[in-house]
């Protein structure tokens, strides 16, 4: 039994944190919204994975870097940190993308407006 599995995952989230507070892509720019979408997204994949445990499509198996702690059968307590890490670390990626998109949108329009001035 080890944790190391886990620590990465929560080392993981801990840049996701400090990415996301540094240029405030989502629990810094709306904590209300972000949280509520993070717990959608969250109970979402929980849900999905009991199904795929369920119907036997998940399965744990072993392995020396995790804790052995399940939270129900087939599911240790690492897949909870993975899929929490998962879904913010998505939204941190589709909202860092979106304000360079809406950068490079404003640049070509402020480029275009003195363009049609000069």
């Amino acid at each position: 039994m080890s944790i190391l599995y886990l620590l990465i995952l929560i080392g993981a989230i801990g840049c996701m944190v400090l990415l996301d507070r540094r240029f405030r892509l989502f629990f810094w720019r709306d904590t209300w919204r972000a949280t509520v979408v993070g717990v959608i997204g969250l109970v979402f994949f929980v849900v999905w994975d009991l199904l795929g445990i369920a119907l036997g499509v998940f399965s744990r198996g072993d392995s020396p870097i995790s804790t052995g702690i399940l939270i129900a059968p087939e599911l240790p307590v690492e897949e909870i940190f993975f899929l929490a890490f998962l879904c913010y670390l998505t939204m941190v990626l589709v909202t860092g993308v979106r304000r360079i998109l809406d950068r490079r949108i404003l640049d070509r329009r402020i480029l275009d407006r003195g363009r049609r001035r000069g």
